[in-house]
Order: structure tokens, then C-alpha cells, then sequence
């Protein structure tokens, strides 16, 4: 499984700013943190930050203090402030640092428009809530843009605002949480609603 160190797991990173999109990350925490992940949630400091729900966060450690030999992967939600300031810009070149050391990254929503204005898209597949989004932003990634609910190309997944499910299952299966048929009775469990994945997933012990 990836992302280990002596049989333990190195933490997955979860960005935690005001305005955050709490639906978009919690399938994908929960199974990790099932699985044996630690998730630690990083914030632009230490001081709590509420999200787009009206949530109160305590971010575990400041982006400053984030290293990406000591991770598994970092999670950027998406918020309202990747859209409106450049407050959340050094999240996106903590993606940089990240990708650059081979450390995954998942970036969902408006955080893909932050990684676009970073450059990070312009040479990878990848996807968003819909094409002119991220054509806004200037970038020159255009010709990659892929019609599909969520897309893996060299570490990086992106995801629209719609697309939580897909995009946990593009987490679960990039660090080996979940794989094979397993994965897949997961998709459509969650996604679906089909109880015939429940056994599967019973079988294997992860329901």
C-alpha cells in the first residue's frame, strides 16, 4: 500500500480554510481514516477556520509546517475564496511542492481553479465542474480537459463539486485503501445505492 513507513501510514493532509465545501471531502477522510490513514487537517495557521456550512475547524497544524515526505497525499477542497482572493494560493504551491516530490495531490471544485492559476494543469489530464470554469482562470491546460466525473493523471486527481463519490474513489484506489472489485462495490454502493455491492463489501470487510 502506498504512502507507508515501516508498516505505519504516513498521515493524508486535509486543507482547511474559511469558506471550505464540507460535502466534498467526507467520503473520502472517513474510508482513508477506516483504512488506517491518520488524516490531519492544515490550515492557512493554526486559528480556527468555519466552513461554507457554518462548521468550526481547528486545523491541526499550519500549511508552513507541512512537508510532503512526511504525507501520503493532500486533500484541497473546494471554497468560495478560491474564487474571490489569492488568500488561498500558497495552498497551490504547496500542491506544487507536493506533485514535484512525487507525493499525491486531490483538488476538487474550486480548488482546481487554483492549481489551473498555478500552472498544474496546463500538461495533465484532468477535469472540473465544467470546462469554461477553469478557461476563466487563463490557463493553458485547456486541450487536457476531460468530460468525466473525476480523473488520475501522474498523482494529481480533480473532481467537480458534484462528483464527492468519484472523487473519494479516485483517492481510495490511488493509495491502495480500497481496490479491485472492492473498489468498485464501494463506487456503487455510494454512488448507486446498489445493495448487491453491499455484500461485496461485507465479503471483504469494509462495510
Amino acid at each position: 500500500m502506498n504512502g507507508t513507513t515501516n508498516g505505519t501510514r504516513k498521515p493524508v493532509h486535509l486543507a482547511v480554510y474559511d469558506t471550505l465545501a464540507d460535502w466534498e471531502t467526507g467520503h473520502a477522510t472517513a474510508h482513508l481514516a477506516r483504512a488506517g490513514y491518520p488524516v490531519r487537517t492544515v490550515g492557512p495557521t493554526t486559528a480556527p477556520v468555519t466552513s461554507i456550512g457554518g462548521l468550526r475547524i481547528q486545523p491541526d497544524l499550519a500549511l508552513a509546517d507541512v512537508r510532503p515526505e512526511d504525507s501520503s497525499l493532500l486533500i484541497l477542497p473546494g471554497a468560495d475564496l478560491w474564487d474571490t482572493t489569492d488568500d488561498l494560493a500558497p495552498f497551490a504551491r504547496t500542491a506544487r511542492a507536493f506533485l514535484d516530490a512525487g507525493v499525491p495531490v486531490a483538488a476538487i471544485c474550486g480548488a482546481t481553479a487554483g492549481l489551473a492559476r498555478e500552472g498544474l494543469l496546463d500538461d495533465r489530464a484532468h477535469t472540473s465542474a465544467v470546462s469554461f470554469y477553469l478557461a476563466a482562470t487563463g490557463y493553458a491546460g485547456g486541450e487536457r480537459y476531460v468530460e468525466a466525473d473525476a480523473v488520475t493523471d501522474r498523482g494529481l486527481i480533480t473532481a467537480g463539486p458534484t462528483e464527492p463519490v468519484a472523487f473519494a474513489r479516485e483517492i481510495l484506489g490511488l493509495l491502495g485503501a480500497y481496490e479491485g472489485e472492492v473498489l468498485d462495490a464501494w463506487y456503487r454502493l455510494f454512488h448507486d445505492s446498489d445493495p448487491e455491492a453491499y455484500a461485496v463489501l461485507e465479503k471483504a470487510g469494509a462495510a
